[in-house]
């Protein structure tokens, strides 16, 4: 592909970038798709080849033109200096904060963070000796107060993933300007299609690519992207680490970033209308940022282009009977862990035992809803069902 060509697609529109982008037909004899490459030894023709360390290609674990072509697609979309793959969601997450964090320092990670990264945190983050905190996903820029000489890193999930809390990464950005403190957040619900966290401050980015990117639920996936001041701590982090994403499921991820436009589009759709159809009931409470009645919508709507397809919400109190009577019969909805496929997923989950910062307190039962691809009168039908039975085993 001649550069110009390649100027052209980077600077084209969103959709047409990902379908045309990281791939280069002229150096695949043509093919359409950068074909898997399976290999770990590379062979040089000459000692001087060998010692040349501007030859890109040295060691399969230093990366492929497979690799080469999904990591620049990702750092493009997300503005990002860099990206590296990873074996799976929390791998990333594990290399983000190694990549800031060293024996003696703090980290502060918002309460409402996926419950992965608070296990990784509290387990071997402590065990390493790093001092651990917590803290209110609205704290916005009173962040500043929580901040010690020892702090080195702010991670966000921006929303949460169970509670959907947003946090105002501008405001915190601005509070932590000029000191030595990264701020990382996890990407994975808006993708860089709807929110773009380096050009708000951020410093890296980590995104469970076996959601969004993949689309398929076939696929475990990470990835991490930092700008300039962090690029190259996370190259040594990773390579150091010996971390690298297997060559089918880096092949089976760019696939999948091929219709990660539409498949957005779609995902906030749906889930939107189920949310909007949710709330209209009497026994629901609905947690959805691009919902109006949700308590960080303003913030939302100033830096989100568009909502994912996750969103939560609760029923009254009721025994466990009630919320097995409501899932185990569901005829559309599967039940699982993970998001982002094309079949829709429900989870009953309980944010209260992991919770520290804030307590949760809401009364009621809160489940957690992927929307995926099928008809969206068979969901609604799914979910009028499924509640019927809850309130009914319920007694209410």
């Amino acid at each position: 592909m001649s550069e110009s060509k390649k100027a052209a697609i980077f600077q084209s529109g969103t959709e047409t970038f990902l379908t045309h982008g990281g791939r280069d037909p002229s150096a695949q004899h043509g093919f359409v798709n950068t074909p898997v490459y399976r290999g770990s030894t590379v062979i040089f023709d000459t000692l001087a080849d060998l010692d040349d360390t501007k030859i890109r290609y040295r060691y399969g674990r230093q990366g492929t033109p497979l690799t080469d072509g999904l990591e620049s697609m990702i750092t493009e979309l997300e503005g990002a200096a860099a990206t590296v793959l990873t074996p799976s969601g929390v791998s990333a997450i594990s290399l983000a904060f190694l990549t800031c964090l060293s024996v003696g320092d703090e980290v502060l990670i918002t309460d409402s963070v996926y419950q992965p990264t608070r296990n990784f945190a509290d387990n071997i983050l402590k065990r390493l000796g790093i001092t651990v905190r917590y803290f209110d996903p609205r704290l916005g820029r009173a962040i500043a107060d929580l901040v010690s000489d020892n702090t080195r890193a702010v991670f966000l999930e921006s929303p949460g993933s169970l509670t959907f809390e947003i946090q105002d990464l501008p405001a915190i950005c601005q509070a932590l300007a000029g000191r030595d403190i990264a701020v990382l957040v996890d990407n994975s619900w808006a993708t860089p299609l709807f929110y773009k966290p380096l050009s708000l401050g951020a410093d890296i980015v980590i995104h469970s690519g076996t959601k969004m990117f993949v689309g398929h639920s076939d696929v475990m996936m990470g990835t991490v992207s930092a700008n300039e001041a962090y690029r190259e701590k996370l190259a040594h982090t990773h390579y150091t680490f010996g971390l690298t994403a297997s060559p089918d499921d880096t092949y089976l991820a760019t696939r999948g970033m091929r219709t990660l436009g539409v498949r957005m589009k779609e995902h906030q759709a749906r889930a939107l209308e189920l949310a909007h159809w949710l709330e209209q009931r009497s026994e629901t409470t609905v947690f959805h940022p691009a919902l109006p009645s949700h308590p960080d919508h303003a913030v939302f709507k100033r830096d989100f282009a568009g909502s994912g397809c996750l969103f939560s919400f609760t029923l009254p109190p009721a025994p466990r009977d009630a919320i097995a009577a409501m899932v185990d019969a569901m005829a559309v909805f599967g039940m699982g862990y993970s998001w982002g496929g094309f079949e829709s997923l429900i989870l009953p989950t309980d944010p209260r035992p992991i919770r520290t910062s804030v307590p949760w307190e809401l009364e009621g039962n809160l489940f957690r809803v992927h929307v995926g691809f099928e008809d969206i009168d068979d969901l609604k039908a799914d979910l009028d069902s499924g509640i019927a039975r809850y309130l009914k085993t319920a007694g209410i």
